[in-house]
């Protein structure tokens, strides 16, 4: 197994790839996900201002670091984009590992896309979330697929902050293998993305003057809730499961609740 790996990994049998990564103090996470990835050909950073051990980390795994002031994640992805020189593009957060079969299919993907060029332009991936001590195999975190491995030309940055994402002119497929997150260290954790998130998202939703009714701050979280704790059967997850369906749901009532906020403004 080691020899066929190494025989995709070297660049003689397929195209390369670029990765690049938008971060910022991630520095206890960070070195998992640049070890995943050590077998591309090119990795480029995009930090906005680490004043941890970040940049100390990334230098052991690439030199090529580029400082870009915060402006939104759409942003610095469309950065990060423009920066990579290789034919295939992949995008990763720091908190994110790409596990051993998703390296193998994707280095099987750019030997054939060498041979013959028969595969497509852009490749949905799995995130298998880790948080509260467990793999989240259900409930509304799984399957949770999103476009991460592309062509470069075929490729643009879209989405609204804080949910970008990548747009590919072209095929889009499925690739198989895991990309492992781990998302939140702690329950505090998560309410700080909450709110950090609930606030991008109204001011994104007023920017383009967008009404908040009462329905929205009613309906709208309890919606979220039975996503995540029925439909997407959370309840299976016992305690764990209930805890994330209602943050999911706070999520939802504090987006609506702040473009009230802003819609109020005097």
């Amino acid at each position: 197994m080691n020899q066929i790996t190494n025989s995709l990994s070297s660049n003689m049998t397929r195209d390369e790839i670029s990765v690049f990564i938008v971060c910022c103090n991630e520095e206890d996470k960070i070195e998992r996900c640049l070890k995943s990835i050590e077998w591309c050909d090119e990795i480029i950073i995009i930090d906005s201002g680490s004043k941890d051990h970040t940049l100390e980390i990334c230098r052991k795994f690439t030199d090529k670091i580029y400082f870009k002031e915060w402006k939104g994640f759409k942003e610095q992805k469309e950065y990060g984009l423009s920066l990579c020189t290789k034919k295939w593009v992949m995008n990763l957060d720091a908190d994110e590992e790409v596990s051993e079969e998703l390296k193998n299919n994707i280095l099987e993907i750019l030997q054939k896309s060498k041979s013959d060029g028969n595969v497509a332009d852009g490749y949905n991936i799995n995130r298998l979330v880790f948080f509260l001590n467990r793999w989240w195999k259900c409930g509304g975190w799984f399957p949770e697929y999103r476009l991460r491995l592309m062509k470069k030309e075929k490729t643009t940055w879209s989405g609204v902050n804080p949910h970008e994402k990548a747009v590919v002119n072209g095929k889009i497929s499925i690739i198989d293998g895991n990309l492992y997150h781990y998302s939140f260290d702690t329950i505090f954790d998560q309410l700080h993305t909450i709110n950090n998130f609930s606030s991008i998202s109204a001011h994104e939703l007023h920017k383009k003057n967008k009404k908040c009714h009462i329905w929205n701050i009613v309906i709208n979280p309890l919606i979220r809730f039975i996503k995540f704790y029925i439909i997407k059967r959370g309840f299976l997850e016992g305690t764990a499961g209930f805890i994330v369906s209602i943050n999911e749901t706070f999520f939802s009532f504090l987006k609506y609740a702040k473009l009230w906020e802003l819609n109020n403004k005097k």
